[in-house]
């Protein structure tokens, strides 16, 4: 997208941004893990590198909790575009905190508006304001010229900020040293990894198998909101690469001793919260990979699409490839039908 001296508005806020070098930095710094994250989800799914910082100009990558009726998570989404989306938000968990899961909505959302809109300009537009109210002004309109580089349209103010803001931080990740701040590094070790997780488990759990503190462990998932890790609501964990092994092998552990179908001893304080969860074995059912007996190929399991399904959260469930899965059922693109049943593997 735009270079930082495409526009004064731009340049104005880099400085804003790095006017405390050192605040900055440490910003970052925590901020770090998540985006690299974040930068692999949206190489994944073609979407300009320059939305892997949006969390920045939303929240600065942090996990902010709900309110009645208000955003939440670093993406900061509202509660009617996560019903959109197909996210599940309730009183124990919290999809728009999840970071793969929301990560992987919003890319596949963002990637949709591009192929609508055919202007990243106007997908930072319509992220902020409204697809549909963005794609209104450009049938009124015309799409707008590559200059001046923050469109005219009849948005709002806080709309052209968004993508002042956007283009501002993307302007001191590309050239830094014009801003006097010092870039941090991640070593490979503490980048985020998902770790499949086949049954519930109270968060602290998690963490003592992980070797990770409580607090970090429930800092990086902060969808489960009550501390209890339900597999009804997601079936992964996420944790620094350097833990991954070793949850692995706990989770390995625990089953070897027969206890992986078994719920774990909760402290009274955790089996109350847990009464208060709502029945979900019927929705586990329904969810569950069906699998359609085939003469001569010993069964083949297909996916019946829902709401918030994509090529890659499908492709993840079932630890397939995204391209195996487009190849098997003849896609050319991203886009699913509710309902459209798709074959995921066949065993031979």
């Amino acid at each position: 997208m735009a270079d930082c001296d495409a526009d004064p508005v731009i340049m104005s806020w880099a400085r804003s941004y790095t006017r405390n070098p050192d605040r900055f930095e440490a910003q970052m710094r925590d901020a770090l893990p998540r985006l690299m994250y974040v930068q692999k989800v949206a190489a994944q799914h073609g979407v300009a590198g320059e939305f892997a910082l949006l969390p920045w100009v939303e929240s600065r990558y942090r996990p902010i909790p709900s309110s009645k009726g208000n955003p939440a998570g670093m993406w900061q989404i509202m509660p009617v575009t996560a019903n959109a989306l197909g996210m599940r938000v309730d009183k124990n968990y919290d999809g728009r905190l999840d970071v793969p899961a929301a990560t992987d909505a919003i890319m596949s959302l963002l990637s949709r508006y591009h192929e609508d809109l055919g202007d990243w300009r106007l997908v930072a537009y319509a992220y902020n304001a409204g697809e549909f109210a963005v794609r209104k002004m450009v049938n009124q309109r015309g799409a707008p010229p590559a200059e001046p580089i923050i469109p005219k349209l009849p948005v709002k103010p806080v709309t052209r900020e968004h993508l002042a803001k956007l283009l501002a931080i993307a302007c001191v990740v590309r050239e830094p040293q014009r801003f006097n701040v010092e870039l941090p590094q991640l070593p490979v070790d503490q980048q985020l990894v998902s770790v499949d997780v086949d049954r519930s488990m109270p968060l602290a759990q998690a963490a003592d198998h992980a070797g990770m503190s409580v607090d970090d462990m429930k800092n990086l998932n902060a969808g489960f909101r009550n501390g209890y890790f339900d597999k009804s609501a997601a079936t992964y964990l996420l944790v620094p690469s350097n833990r991954a092994e070793q949850f692995r092998n706990a989770l390995v552990s625990d089953a070897t001793a027969g206890k992986a179908d078994d719920a774990p001893p909760m402290a009274p304080a955790e089996a109350a919260a847990a009464s208060d969860r709502p029945a979900t074995s019927k929705k586990s059912a329904k969810s569950a990979p069906k699998t359609v007996a085939k003469a001569g190929t010993g069964g083949v399991r297909t996916h019946t699409v829902k709401a918030g399904d994509t090529l890659w959260t499908i492709a993840r469930r079932y630890s397939v490839d995204v391209e195996q899965l487009k190849r098997v059922n003849h896609l050319n693109g991203k886009t699913l039908r509710l309902g459209q049943v798709l074959t995921v593997d066949a065993t031979r």
